[in-house]
């Protein structure tokens, strides 16, 4: 009876330990496999949007594209949430433009006021969700500001209507 006994305090003794063996190695599996998916994640998001993380710089550019607006300047005001980049009162083909650096966080856009007579109209002249990947590899912006209203190129060729006045 006494060694049946000290037989089976062995063999709990045994399991213990190879359960305490399987549990070590299970940490240790899953603490490798949470650092690879990690790792994997961070160089996944550096080669997808590797701008957001070394601060890519977008050149933003607003041109007066009116035909016929003899002496009115078209008045234009830029600002951001923590940058005022002042008014300009453009004549016809004169243009306004500044850069804009992304970070991890994106960037806080830039808004701008416009005013052509009685006419007033604010739009968002870059915006990091929309512009990123319209704005092209070249990263730049431009805007035709026309009678009829914004347009939107990446190449200074192609113009697409944004929105009107």
């Amino acid at each position: 009876m006494e060694i049946q006994k000290k037989e089976r305090d062995s063999e709990r003794k045994k399991d213990k330990q190879r359960y305490h063996h399987h549990q070590n190695k299970m940490k240790r599996i899953s603490s490798f496999l949470l650092m690879f998916l990690l790792a994997a994640f961070i160089i996944f998001m550096s080669l997808k949007q590797s701008e957001n993380f070394s601060g890519a710089e977008y050149d933003v550019r607003i041109v007066n594209g009116f035909t016929d607006n003899s002496s009115l300047a078209l008045v234009i005001w830029c600002t951001s949430d923590n940058k005022d980049i002042g008014g300009r009162a453009l004549q016809v083909g004169d243009d306004f433009s500044w850069s804009v650096k992304t970070n991890l966080w994106g960037a806080t856009p830039f808004h701008c006021t416009m005013k052509w007579d009685a006419t007033r109209k604010q739009f968002d002249a870059f915006q990091v969700q929309r512009d990123v990947q319209r704005c092209g590899p070249l990263r730049t912006c431009f805007w035709l500001v026309r009678e009829d209203g914004f347009y939107f190129s990446n190449d200074q060729v192609n113009w697409k209507k944004d929105f009107s006045w």
